[in-house]
């Protein structure tokens, strides 16, 4: 076989290095973006921050003495004359949309007034605040026993038994496994253990020490103030024994079982509900996640005002000082690949906000009714009617929309919130699944409690309103709200 060498010319698409950034930019939630653009800042010193939190704070020199000098972000850049008179480019500067009217502020505008005041030792507010610090269940019950325990032997036991307990208070192994795995030089027996969790029982939350959710009902029903002999007994009978009953709601077996009416049945039910049924979930330490939106929307005069959030839009700009040097001819190949960096940057940041701008606008523009009368007003939505009106790809307004959040007058939303898929009516329109959604929790909240609504009455009841839909759609709409079935929203 003879060897040739041929030239072919061909066409591909390539993704360049600034369209990547741009992209992966563009999928970032608010907070993966800010911590994207502390590595790049600590990467590239040609890029610089001009909403620094830090900049506005008081220095402390060595000696202990405040600092004189101004802050940072109202100070002049160091170097050159004509480093400081050189104008930067458009481009090469980010401060927001409206960076030319809020962006430019003077020191008179600065309240500098309790910025050098001195304050006495004992006043408050020179005191640093410090959080409390979370107490545990753990530490909770310890302090407990540590005033009502006197007897080593039993401290210890009470201690073991409080290291056996879960999150919820609950005591998950038997005493007879604890027994099992603790040495028998120790020459324990089973009525000791016995008694140190009935001295575990005794303490605060009430119900804490319980191997399971009738015990931990009963423990608390016990010690419940002020309830009347005859309902309190009552509601033990129910924990302790016909529990599962109560939990279906069969109160025809209730009064079968009890042999009482309903008002007696009522106030053991009342009684019952103000117990906890996990005593230790008060002392979780669950932190909760806080969103912060991206775009705002407001009424307007005009309609629905759309207005990108400018506490999360960050404020950048190519560092002077660098750029002039670069000019002068004084700077290195790595400089000038880290300035085309910087200015990739900060026009990919700009185009991240304004794509999701322009969304946000298009998404408002279609969704009027959902803003002046709620989720019920809500139309049938999908991404590619917003790609083509903004002539984007669909993957594109997908990116945007996702980890993305509008603070609305309803709440706080996602921008996939407002798209969703369609059900037919009986004259030829669409309606939104989010409306229909919505029009059950108002038809399930506004029910008779002794008499709930089935699923094939809800979807009855939305036939007669034009809104063509399945039992079982309802019912998946139903179990995705988190509403109970018809058994379980039953009451006396």
């Amino acid at each position: 076989m003879k060897q040739s060498l041929q030239l072919r010319t061909s066409q591909h698409l390539a993704l360049t290095p600034q369209l990547q950034q741009s992209i992966r930019l563009l999928q970032l939630s608010t907070l993966e973006l800010h911590q994207e653009l502390e590595q790049l800042l600590t990467d590239n010193p040609l890029l610089e921050r001009l909403d620094d939190p830090l900049d506005r704070s008081l220095r402390l020199l060595s000696d202990g003495a405040i600092s004189q000098q101004a802050p940072v972000g109202d100070a002049p850049p160091e170097g050159p004359p004509n480093a400081q008179e050189a104008p930067a480019a458009d481009a090469d500067n980010y401060d927001g949309p409206a960076a030319d009217t809020e962006s430019t502020s003077s020191d008179a505008d600065v309240d500098w007034s309790d910025a050098g005041r001195s304050k006495a030792p004992d006043d408050e507010d020179s005191r640093p605040q410090l959080e409390a610090s979370h107490c545990t269940l753990r530490e909770h019950l310890m302090e407990q026993m540590r005033v009502t325990v006197l007897e080593m032997r039993d401290r210890a036991l009470v201690e073991l038994i409080i290291d056996a307990l879960d999150e919820n208070g609950y005591l998950e192994e038997s005493l007879e496994e604890i027994l099992a795995r603790l040495p028998e030089e120790l020459e324990l027996e089973l009525d000791e253990l016995q008694t140190a969790l009935s001295m575990l029982q005794s303490f605060d939350p009430m119900g804490v020490g319980a191997r399971n959710a009738s015990e931990c009902l009963a423990l608390q029903i016990k010690r419940l103030p002020a309830i009347p002999m005859v309902t309190r007994r009552m509601a033990l009978t129910i924990v302790e024994n016909h529990l599962t009953w109560f939990a279906q709601r069969d109160f025809n077996k209730l009064k079968k079982a009890l042999l009482c009416d309903d008002e007696d049945l009522r106030e053991a039910q009342t009684v019952i509900r103000q117990c906890n049924p996990h005593p230790g979930s008060a002392f979780a330490s669950d932190v909760s996640d806080y969103v912060v939106p991206d775009v705002i929307v407001k009424k307007a005069r005009n309609g629905w005002q759309v207005s990108l959030n400018n506490d999360v839009m960050p404020r950048l700009r190519v560092n002077a000082m660098y750029a002039n040097l670069l000019k002068q001819g004084k700077g290195e190949g790595a400089m000038g690949a880290q300035l085309q960096e910087a200015k990739w940057l900060i026009k990919n940041m700009r185009q991240r906000f304004d794509t999701i701008l322009r969304v946000a606008q298009a998404i408002v523009e279609r969704q009027k009714n959902f803003f002046s009368h709620g989720a019920v007003a809500m139309r049938p939505l999908v991404l590619r009617e917003i790609a083509d009106t903004l002539g984007l790809h669909e993957s594109t307004i997908s990116r945007v929309t996702t980890q993305k959040y509008m603070l609305t007058p309803h709440g706080m939303f996602e921008l996939k919130y407002f798209f969703g898929s369609h059900v037919a009516t009986e004259a030829g329109g669409e309606a939104s699944s989010t409306a229909i959604r919505a029009l059950i929790v108002q038809l399930t909240g506004a029910e008779d409690p002794k008499n709930p609504l089935s699923d094939s009455k809800i979807a009855d009841m939305l036939g007669e309103q034009g809104m063509v839909i399945a039992r079982r759609t309802v019912a998946k709409y139903r179990e995705a709200l988190k509403i109970p079935p018809v058994s379980l929203r039953k009451s006396l």
